[in-house]
């Protein structure tokens, strides 16, 4: 605000002299004054919302709002500042917004009944619960009509879930050596699923050239210079071809047949611990809010595995420590196998039918 008022002030001042000019004022001048003022009026504009955004310090907190001061940083420099604001709920504004207005609102998800925890009927008794959690259907004035069918799929005879133990979990060159034994083993069809993109890009520059030269093309978003969209394609077009990413792979790529036949995620998916995420485990149950998103992660990422009736393939979690509780997020009826990695090499190699060419 101190800065402010001198600001416009003189932007007041050039103003009336524009509006008033003297007689000394020729057009460079004039055009002088005129990107003066014009460069104070931006200024005081940019103060002006830095004086809005500040005003949310130290007064009374909104109880529907996450609120934070933060300082960006890279290697250790500031680059950036700003005041956040977050909703607590998002799906509040998502109901006022869209559900609302609506005639009728159809809300459909392989993964929608969540819940996790190795009680069958307990997660039972939960999943419709989570659903309208994750939604914000329960912010609407009727309650919703539920409808669920049994999945097509038979995942007992088609898929399986081995959970590599013996890695240690920062140990990036034994983490690069599982995945290229790995996609070797599956001989490509394999997508990556990282919870990092620093170790994705590490990964990647260490198993590149030598399943390059084995014939198995290995594609990575964040590191080949396409668009996700086109990385997909290739990859489903190239049965002996392999795919790393993060996010956007885990949750929405689409997949079928024999170019998809071996999920590897490096590592439980928990939530990074940030002020959002802090303040809505707070809000929304603590540590069991922790074990629903990762629950949901990690339904997301085994759904990348079978997509059809006639899909196989094997889904390999590299994490020591992988809580029982976890393991509902999987399809009832998934074999889950707690492993070394010799073994799931083993188990890939022999369970995968490799494609042969035409």
């Amino acid at each position: 605000e101190g800065l402010a008022r001198p600001l416009a002030a003189l932007e007041a001042r050039l103003v009336a002299v524009l509006d008033d000019p003297p007689d000394w004022l020729d057009g460079p001048g004039r055009a002088r004054v005129e990107g003066a003022a014009a460069g104070l009026r931006l200024r005081g504009q940019l103060l002006a919302a830095w004086v809005g955004l500040l005003a949310r310090l130290g007064g009374a907190a909104d109880p529907d709002f996450i609120d934070w001061f933060a300082v960006d940083r890279i290697e250790g420099r500031e680059y950036d500042v700003g005041v956040h604001r977050r909703w607590l709920d998002p799906t509040r504004p998502l109901a006022r917004a869209v559900f609302e207005p609506a005639h009728g609102i159809v809300v459909t998800s392989a993964t929608l009944r969540g819940g996790c925890g190795g009680d069958a009927a307990v997660m039972q008794g939960l999943t419709w619960e989570v659903g309208e959690l994750r939604t914000g259907v329960g912010h609407l004035a009727l309650p919703p009509q539920r409808f669920a069918v049994d999945s097509p799929f038979d995942y007992a005879a088609n898929a399986r879930v081995l959970i590599v133990t013996d890695l240690r979990r920062g140990d990036l060159p034994a983490l690069a050596t599982a995945y290229r034994r790995l996609i070797e083993a599956a001989d490509g069809g394999t997508l990556g699923l990282f919870t990092a993109i620093a170790r994705l890009k590490a990964v990647h520059a260490r198993i590149a050239d030598p399943l390059a030269r084995a014939g198995l093309p290995l594609l990575a978003q964040h590191v080949d210079p396409i668009d996700t969209g086109t990385l997909v394609d290739i990859f489903r077009a190239e049965p002996r071809a392999s795919l790393l990413g993060t996010d956007a792979l885990r949750d929405g790529v689409d997949v079928p047949g024999q170019s998809l036949r071996l999920v590897v995620m490096e590592g439980v998916p928990w939530p990074r611990p940030t002020v959002v995420h802090a303040a809505r485990r707070a809000a929304f149950g603590g540590a069991a809010y922790d074990d629903l998103v990762t629950s949901a992660r990690l339904r997301q990422a085994f759904g990348r595995l079978i997509r059809r009736a006639d899909d196989r393939g094997t889904f390999v979690l590299i994490g020591p420590a992988v809580p029982s509780r976890l393991l509902g997020a999987f399809p009832p009826g998934t074999r889950v196998e707690r492993v070394d990695l010799d073994t799931a090499v083993a188990a890939v190699r022999a369970g995968i039918a490799v494609p042969q060419p035409a």
